[in-house]
């Protein structure tokens, strides 16, 4: 697509464009994101000449995350509870974690992420999905892995305390095609578990053929 065409369904893919920042401060810093103010200026638009407009905007500036959508030989996908205070809720989810390790591939942090949290390693490994979670106001950006040849590992082989909300995480395997119910039914609400469970059900359909390989770069 080039000057003012209408896009059409080829181009409809994501691309990086980045707006003129005027003025940025920072108004928190936090653990795991802080919040910037951004002074942006705006493009041309019908009411305004070009580039007269400023507007303000504020980013949570966030670590990033991956997450783990595990799926065993008998075609269920591991779900574990965990406390999420913000939401008040007990929710289920895929295991996951932040990108707190720089430099750390991110098919290595999932390989821990799911060993820590759930007890299993995995043969296979494929990228399943990429997504920004609150684009209106975050920059976080999560890649959800799907793992496949499945083993449990012996609690007493790994080398991770679980605290505060990690404590207590029950795992549950649920058949696919039942995750897949109870999102409609609006009983599992986690983003990357039900994108995760979502976009493997959907890979399932065709053999799993279209999945990208676990190193594929982030766009």
């Amino acid at each position: 697509m080039s000057g003012g065409a209408t896009p059409g369904p080829d181009d409809v893919r994501d691309r990086p464009e980045r707006w003129e920042v005027v003025e940025e401060s920072r108004a928190f810093e936090g653990h795991v994101f802080n919040v910037r103010r951004d002074r942006v200026r705006m493009p041309a638009g019908p009411t305004a000449a070009a580039g007269t407009e400023v507007v303000g905007r504020d980013v949570i500036e966030h670590l990033g995350s991956v997450g783990v959508l595990a799926l065993d030989d008998g075609g269920r996908v591991l779900l574990l509870r965990q406390y999420r205070h913000p939401v008040g809720y007990l929710l289920w989810e895929a295991p996951a974690g932040l990108r707190d390790v720089a430099g750390e591939p991110l098919h290595k942090l999932a390989e821990r992420e799911l060993l820590e949290e759930a007890g299993y390693r995995a043969e296979r490994w494929d990228t399943l999905a990429d997504v920004f979670p609150s684009s209106g106001m975050s920059d976080e950006r999560v890649r959800i892995f799907l793992a496949r040849g499945l083993t449990e590992v012996p609690a007493d082989q790994i080398d991770f305390e679980r605290r505060h909300e990690e404590a207590e995480m029950p795992v549950v395997w649920v058949p696919l095609d039942d995750a897949v119910r109870k999102i409609f039914a609006g009983e599992i609400h986690n983003m990357i578990a039900t994108t995760g469970i979502l976009a493997a059900h959907a890979a399932r359909a065709n053999g799993f053929r279209d999945l990208r390989p676990v190193d594929a770069p982030e766009r």
